[in-house]
């Protein structure tokens, strides 16, 4: 049988197919993933190069032709005579590139630090757990907004704008990592006393073969379910920091960015500037949401 047959057949793939809002949600969000990765064969221009911009375009309302140049766009221009529509799909790229690379270096993290703490317990294991209690004690988002500045503090004045979205992904990924750490260490808890791992060490396998090759395999399960609602996290955290200006810069905008200057518009009745923006957001963040909380119910053996 082909390994896509064993996944058609699975009762994972069954329940999918008996959950309408699984289904919706991974097609939205595969809609919206793909739309992002070929932006720039979608979008009919390039916000961000100042040669594609015409300023007479500015605030031309959805569907309608302009005054002055009777080009019109399906969703809009805003004040720099940008299509929204193109904004959206490139803003959209940088917000998931930030969600997914942060919620990759957490996961990451969070899997180092689990296993270390759950295999070899005594001062590692109170070291982090005890760090991680602290950290909890914080909101994720003041403490991504510690980060981000504390980093971009030390950075040179003339690399800040380039590296502003690897200093985001950084303040995210280490405001997430707890959730990570907390569930590996608790599998490792109990897998590190089953016979198999008993049996590796008596054959002379280090530490990190066991904790890599036998311990993590049969722990990766929560994990990626963690990962899956952290990711719709990390994009609403993105949009935030970027909302209040301490996250991607303006030559790189992404939702979130987009949402805060479609702020200044919104009462003088430019309000497409600010909802198309704000409703993308909205799809992605949920689609990935209500898709985790599938996964995490699908892979739960209390409720099969």
């Amino acid at each position: 049988m082909s390994r896509l047959q064993r996944i058609l057949d699975s009762d994972q793939f069954y329940a999918f197919r008996r959950s309408p809002v699984a289904m919706v949600s991974a097609a939205v969000a595969s809609l919206l993933i793909l739309v992002t990765i070929f932006a720039p064969l979608i979008a009919p221009t390039n916000p961000f190069d100042p040669s594609s911009l015409n300023l007479m375009n500015g605030f031309t309302p959805p569907m309608e032709p302009n005054a002055f140049t009777g080009e019109s766009f399906v969703m809009g221009t805003d004040d720099q005579g940008r299509d929204v529509f193109s904004t959206i799909l490139y803003g959209m790229r940088i917000s998931l590139f930030v969600g997914v690379a942060a919620v990759l270096f957490a996961m990451v993290l969070g899997i180092i630090l689990g296993l270390l703490s759950g295999y070899f317990g005594g001062w590692t294991e109170t070291i982090i757990m005890r760090t991680a209690d602290v950290q909890l004690t914080f909101p994720s988002i003041l403490l991504a907004m510690l980060i981000f500045g504390i980093a971009k503090g030390v950075t040179p004045v003339e690399y800040r704008d380039q590296m502003a979205i690897w200093v985001l992904i950084l303040a995210i990924g280490l405001s997430d990592w707890v959730q990570f750490a907390r569930v590996v260490r608790g599998a490792t808890l109990v897998e590190k006393n089953k016979d198999y791992v008993a049996a590796a060490r008596i054959i002379g396998q280090n530490p990190l073969t066991i904790m890599l090759r036998h311990i993590l395999p049969n722990v990766l399960s929560p994990v990626l379910v963690i990962a899956t609602i952290s990711l719709a996290l990390a994009i609403i955290a993105e949009a935030t920091l970027s909302f209040l200006g301490v996250g991607a810069p303006p030559t790189q905008p992404s939702l979130g960015t987009l949402i805060r200057i479609g702020q200044g518009f919104l009462f003088s009745g430019e309000w497409w500037i600010l909802f198309f923006p704000a409703c993308t957001l909205l799809a992605l963040a949920l689609s990935v949401n209500l898709l985790g909380d599938w996964l995490r119910d699908a892979l739960n053996p209390r409720l099969k």
